[in-house]
């Protein structure tokens, strides 16, 4: 019998905030304000999604931004956050790394610095109150000027002792370049902050080589594409360049058809760190723990192999020593229990 993967002690690297959010919470919030929700929120069902074509991303984005114009008060913002920890903690997780982009929530919340402390007060309270280990990583949009970015990373090196520990750079990455956003993650790296920006998702290899080019990535935001470069596949390897590869995700965006042809073996047995995400758990219908099963079912990992996938999310992290010591110890408890 194969050992419960909920148990299975576990890092998670690559969940986004408004995508955190539970269903029923976003209908409760949505009749609390008087937001009219679209079936594709609202049906009980994970909407349909495909992202491989600029109509599809949009929408996509639409129904994000809906559901991120429900979250207006601190308490909101609070309820969002202690339930993601609930759902993390009930998924085996032991640390999260929970991604932001605080300009989108500080109209609502009283400016920029008000709604970043707002959440980081959040996950403080969060982590105290469930026990999980809880930072945040801030992610500047690519979408927007690469001025903006810098203004963030500042900001994010400002929380820093605050519990800020990485400073990323989200959405359509078939949109702009890279390079634009080096200063910003220069500022970020120079404040000790981890560089995590998306990459090698709806945009090819190319991409990927990009973060680690122009923005000094340490960890990459998907990467799954990388396995069509058997060259970056080896540098990546050889740098141990995590990738927070999101499989659930991947297939509902439309980057692979199938949970079968997300390339979770090549990146492994090509030596790539991986962390397996669930990105955005309120549009793609799983959380952490159906990663794992998933590349179990489909791709024949043995217990073996998806204690060290969860070895993996756990070295990428940036969880103190003690933490990670800790976790890894269970992780090799978990494999020694009968199965």
């Amino acid at each position: 019998m194969a050992r419960d993967v909920h148990l299975l002690p576990k890092a998670h690297l690559h969940l986004h905030f408004t995508g955190s959010m539970r269903p029923a919470t976003l209908l409760e919030l949505a009749d609390k304000y008087g937001v009219h929700l679209p079936e594709a929120l609202s049906g009980g069902e994970p909407p349909r999604l495909r992202a491989t074509d600029e109509r599809g991303w949009f929408r996509f984005q639409r129904l994000y931004d809906i559901a991120r114009s429900c979250l207006r008060e601190p308490e909101d913002i609070q309820r969002l956050v202690r339930e993601a920890a609930e759902e993390d903690v009930r998924d085996g997780s032991g640390w999260l790394e929970i991604q932001v982009d605080p300009t989108s929530y500080a109209p609502r919340l009283g400016g920029l610095i008000p709604a970043l402390e707002i959440i980081l007060d959040a996950v403080e309270t969060a982590s105290r109150d469930t026990g999980l280990g809880m930072r945040v990583l801030v992610a500047a949009n690519r979408m927007k000027h690469p001025l903006e970015a810098r203004t963030l990373a500042r900001l994010a090196v400002r929380y820093a002792d605050r519990g800020v520990i990485g400073f990323g750079l989200s959405n359509d990455e078939r949109r702009g370049f890279a390079r634009d956003f080096d200063r910003a993650f220069a500022i970020a790296r120079d404040g000790g902050l981890l560089a995590a920006p998306h990459g090698g998702e709806l945009s090819g290899p190319g991409s990927v080589r990009d973060c680690l080019d122009d923005l000094g990535a340490r960890r990459v935001g998907h990467g799954v594409r990388a396995a069509e470069d058997p060259r970056l596949l080896r540098r990546l390897a050889e740098r141990q360049v995590t990738c927070e590869v999101c499989p659930a995700s991947n297939v509902a965006l439309g980057v692979y058809e199938k949970p079968e042809d997300v390339p979770l073996r090549t990146l492994y047995e090509a030596g790539v760190p991986m962390a397996l995400g669930a990105d955005d758990p309120l549009l793609f219908g799983s959380r952490l723990a159906a990663q794992y099963e998933l590349a179990r079912e489909h791709h024949d990992f043995t217990d073996a192999e998806l204690a060290e996938l969860a070895r993996q999310s756990v070295r990428g992290s940036a969880a103190p020593e003690d933490v990670a010591a800790r976790l890894l110890a269970d992780i090799d408890a978990w494999l020694a229990a009968a199965g």
